[in-house]
């Protein structure tokens, strides 16, 4: 393919998730006030005074118009890896394209997975620790589109932060890494899951770290065996 031929794919591959993405944000702008009530209810059940607010005039509106677009990018996530993956298979070897729809498949459930984690393991204690923090001082007035900041935030992040045993394994099945270096690393990667974890999670907190640094930890390991599976071995690269 010439250089003009990859600009035209790549705007192809661009203008196809666009719209897919639109699609989605409006099928979750219809539903924005329901997903709405729903984030909030981890909230309510951990402080019972807890309530949301807003104290502009356009907060409301663009909070659920956050929460339209972070669920349609959520929708679209399958078909966004997908038009990624068709850019790069020109690249790829017949066999290699065989993993298209296998990795489109498992990206997307370990996407759904970390919002999922994010949700119902991070979420909630999070928000019992900072809601409830300064005991009987303050009551928690939080406004809307801070909240809708943070949760979308969080669940967004953690969903992009589980697709890292995918991200390795595709490192080390084109050579880019081993095992036998992703084993020596292993400090600098839990230094590296809490430095992640830190610029994830919307708050600063210990707690929320060190629930999302945990699993990025786990994710490494899962990452580690899966390059092991996959990475060529060093009779078949001599070959090549």
């Amino acid at each position: 393919m010439t250089l003009i031929d990859h600009l035209q794919e790549l705007r192809y591959r661009l203008v196809v998730s666009a719209l897919s993405v639109v699609v989605t944000t409006g099928v979750c702008l219809y539903f924005a006030g329901r997903i709405l009530q729903f984030l909030l209810e981890p909230a309510r059940d951990r402080s019972s005074a807890f309530e949301a607010i807003f104290t502009e005039p356009m907060e409301g509106l663009l909070a659920h118009f956050r929460i339209a677009l972070m669920g349609g990018i959520t929708l679209a996530m399958p078909m966004l890896i997908y038009q990624t993956l068709m850019f790069v298979t020109p690249a790829l070897t017949s066999k290699e394209k065989r993993w298209v729809y296998s990795i489109v498949l498992s990206a997307s459930l370990a996407f759904a997975a970390g919002v999922a984690f994010a949700f119902y393991v991070a979420l909630p204690p999070a928000l019992g620790f900072l809601l409830n923090y300064p005991e009987d001082v303050a009551r928690p007035m939080i406004r809307i589109g801070s909240y809708v900041d943070f949760v979308t935030r969080l669940l967004f992040w953690t969903g992009i932060v589980f697709e890292t045993p995918l991200l390795i394994m595709g490192l080390a099945r084109f050579g880019v890494v081993n095992s036998r270096q992703l084993l020596r690393f292993w400090r600098y990667a839990i230094v590296g899951a809490f430095v992640i974890a830190a610029i994830v999670t919307p708050s600063v907190d210990p707690l929320t770290c060190s629930l999302v640094a945990g699993p990025i930890i786990v994710l490494y390991g899962i990452g580690v065996v899966l390059a092991r599976l996959v990475e060529p071995r060093r009779g078949v690269a001599n070959r090549i």
